[in-house]
């Protein structure tokens, strides 16, 4: 039963966190330490079970995205592939996938540098609660810089992206918000709120969805796979997809309202508590 507990708790925040800047990776060690905590385990007690538990409700999120962004995700993949043909990429959708594309690999390099530490890190959820203070002051010093502009731009630039993917990249280590670092990079790059965060939600498909293919290949033995109680994952997992989807609808309403400064304070307070209670438990 604590199973399926951990894993409907842990696809709610999934859910949530993914898309709000809040580090959804930061979240997922928390809560998974403090149900450890109360079922007695020890809090760094990780095991592939874990891992693959994170990556299904990450494959949930992914989901969300998918099916809110259809149409957006079709427009661009096809205009993408008619500018390979013709080897020009001149209207915006065909320039959004390539932006992705090159952005995905950027991504990628960034976060392969990065591996080895926030592997280490998911074990250090203190260490992961320092880290998200550091995103909440870099939402709360995007929006200031945000609001001291006269004129923001509605489309993705090529710099944009550029900075937008590197940001992800650094998003590898646990405590920064993926969706929270790119959205804060692309207010620095002077693109207003929700243009930012659809590019963000669209440039997370090609990185979960590699991740969701090659970790088990090159991580999971085959006969652990087929031992794992897959109800509870795939419970855990549709409860990501369901949340994730009704964040992103009303995050984007949200911020084209309301600046990220909310979710920065969040981030501070959640992230000294963190600290403070992981570092004396």
């Amino acid at each position: 039963m604590i199973e399926l507990f951990k894993a409907i708790s842990m696809g709610i925040v999934q859910g949530l966190s993914e898309f709000l800047p809040i580090s959804s990776s930061g979240h997922l060690v928390f809560t998974s330490n403090i149900i450890q905590l109360f079922s007695h385990s020890p809090i760094q007690d990780k095991n592939s079970y874990d891992i693959v538990l994170s990556m299904m409700l990450h494959i949930g999120t992914l989901i969300a995205v998918f099916i809110f962004f259809w149409k957006e995700i079709i427009e661009i993949f096809k205009a993408f592939i008619n500018g390979c043909k013709v080897k020009k990429f001149e209207d915006y959708n065909s320039k959004m996938g390539l932006y992705i594309f090159i952005g995905t690999i950027i991504t990628v390099a960034v976060a392969l540098l990065l591996d080895n530490t926030a592997e280490r890190l998911m074990e250090s959820p203190a260490i992961v609660g320092t880290l998200l203070i550091i995103t909440g002051i870099v939402l709360i010093s995007s929006e200031k810089y945000s609001d001291s502009l006269k004129e923001k731009s509605t489309k993705i630039s090529k710099r944009t992206a550029v900075i937008m993917a590197i940001a992800q990249g650094l998003a590898a280590l646990p405590g920064f918000s993926r969706s929270g670092w790119t959205i804060a990079a692309g207010l620095f790059s002077k693109t207003d709120r929700i243009t930012c965060a659809k590019y963000s939600f669209l440039l997370s498909i090609p990185i979960i969805l590699g991740a969701s293919i090659v970790y088990p290949i090159t991580e999971v033995n085959i006969h652990e796979l087929i031992s794992y109680n897959w109800t509870n994952i795939i419970i855990g997992t549709i409860v990501s997809a369901i949340v994730g989807y009704l964040c992103i609808k009303y995050f984007l309403q949200f911020l084209g309202k309301y600046s990220l400064r909310v979710f920065g304070y969040y981030c501070i307070i959640v992230g000294i508590l963190a600290s403070l209670v992981f570092t004396f438990i």
